[in-house]
């Protein structure tokens, strides 16, 4: 063989194991890592803030079971009375992270409300809130919509039977007054999409009208969520979209009816995060992961079934969450919608396995789609006052939401073997795949910001 020959061949071997090096080396960056050097705790003494809501869940639990204990890491989990005071204690240092709205850490990141960066690298939970009427309101939707007058109505249930509680209100000078517990809470934009979806305007956020009340036909405004029920019952508002407990609530003391639940409005939405300061995610980074290994724990326990698929270990959460320092309902209230179960009225009982998720589906994992969900309606509803370009959307939810903490506390937790390889979505992009379970049918694909802020027919456009 000549030299040249030779060469050639010695050329092409060293081509395909270079090519078989490369190819090696890309598996191994997917891979999760067999072996991470041990993390050195930054601090180790910490103090997260909640609201007293059933999904708090995994922040409760992570410190009731231990997990946090198994990081090195003594919690106190205390109750905030809004979520205001909450996300101020977060930026003052009060506290090291809370339980938090979706739209918070981006609201506050882009400077609609309160200014600072906050960012997240763990979703809490999917689904678990609740449209709630009073009885009045709801006897006027049976009356316009017969086929309500049921013991176990069709579900679900739209606005278009609101309609006419809503005209009477505006012909008689007034609005109908309805509650919802954040300007940038999920209840929020739930409650606006519900109502929007039936053709009733739930009003424009402007520089002018920081409460959202423009062109309104329906005023929502802002009531803590354990004081939903009182509220009601007083005649201040004549509904409202909360979380758990508080839609159980009306229906045990009997003076409101659940109309719709969030997983109809959204089937599978993201509802609340766990956020911190970006100034202390970056002076505790190893601190960071270890809480995040901790609430991943934490949401798979939630999660866990016995053989016969229930949930195995909800009622003992029910326990838990009932204390007073915890969220203080009574454990029959909490353990309806945690269990499985939904009370629309006490004649109308529904299997909902899923309305509270705290593991399954991925839903642990900060998806940057999520995220630019909730800046496109912040965008609908006037809270962006300025068009944005598609670019925006993307780069303003990847400095928010933290991905690679989020899969470098799970790697740790599959090397220890406490989590599955298929627990986690190791190689996406961020972005979930275009989905149409809206109440409406309309298409959200979180690449595509502004086709689905033009999409909807009342609304900002861009």
């Amino acid at each position: 063989m000549s030299f040249k020959r030779k060469f050639q061949t010695f050329l092409l071997v060293l081509s395909v194991m270079l090519g078989m090096i490369a190819a090696q080396n890309t598996i191994f960056a997917n891979e999760p890592f067999d072996e991470l050097p041990t993390l050195e705790l930054e601090k180790d003494e910490l103090k997260f803030g909640f609201i007293k809501l059933t999904d708090c869940a995994p922040l409760v639990i992570a410190k009731e079971k231990g997990f946090f204990e198994d990081e090195g890491l003594q919690v106190d989990v205390t109750a905030q009375p809004n979520w205001k005071q909450l996300l101020d204690n977060v930026i003052n240092g009060e506290l090291d992270g809370a339980h938090m709205l979706s739209g918070q850490p981006l609201a506050a990141t882009i400077g609609f409300g309160t200014k600072a960066h906050i960012v997240t690298a763990y979703t809490m939970d999917l689904n678990g809130n609740g449209i709630t009427v009073s009885n009045d309101v709801w006897d006027s939707m049976v009356e316009a919509d017969p086929s309500l007058d049921s013991p176990t109505p069709p579900h679900p249930i739209s606005a278009e039977s609101l309609k006419t509680v809503v005209q009477d209100k505006l012909d008689s000078g007034e609005k109908l007054q309805m509650g919802m517990v954040f300007p940038v809470s999920t209840h929020n934009y739930e409650i606006r999409y519900w109502l929007a979806t039936a053709g009733i305007h739930p009003g424009m956020y402007t520089s002018q009208d920081i409460k959202g009340f423009s062109d309104a036909q329906v005023e929502l405004s802002v009531t803590p969520p354990p004081q939903m029920p009182s509220t009601m019952e007083s005649g201040t508002i004549s509904g409202y979209c909360v979380g758990e407990p508080w839609n159980q609530k009306a229906v045990s003391m009997g003076i409101g009816v659940p109309v719709t639940t969030n997983y109809d409005i959204w089937k599978n939405n993201p509802e609340k995060v766990f956020g911190v300061t970006k100034k202390w995610a970056d002076e505790n980074p190893n601190t960071h992961i270890a809480v995040i290994k901790a609430l991943i724990r934490a949401g798979k326990w939630l999660d866990e079934t016995a053989d016969d698929g229930s949930l195995k270990n909800r009622e003992e959460a029910c326990r838990i969450l009932s204390q007073s320092n915890y969220v203080g309902a009574d454990f029959e209230v909490l353990k309806n919608s945690m269990t499985g179960f939904f009370y629309f009225q006490k004649s109308d009982r529904r299997s909902m396995p899923e309305f509270n998720v705290f593991f399954k589906h991925d839903c642990t994992y900060p998806w940057y789609s999520d995220g630019v969900w909730f800046l496109t309606q912040m965008r609908r509803w006037g809270q962006i006052t300025e068009s944005k370009p598609a670019s925006w959307y993307d780069e303003t939810v990847k400095k928010v939401y933290l991905p690679a903490v989020y899969l470098n506390a799970a790697k740790r937790l599959l090397a220890e073997g406490k989590i599955a390889k298929t627990d986690v979505p190791w190689d996406t992009d961020g972005y979930k795949p275009p989905t149409k379970d809206f109440i409406d049918g309309i298409e959200y694909d979180g690449r595509k910001p502004i086709e689905y802020i033009n999409s909807h027919t009342i609304g900002n456009k861009d």
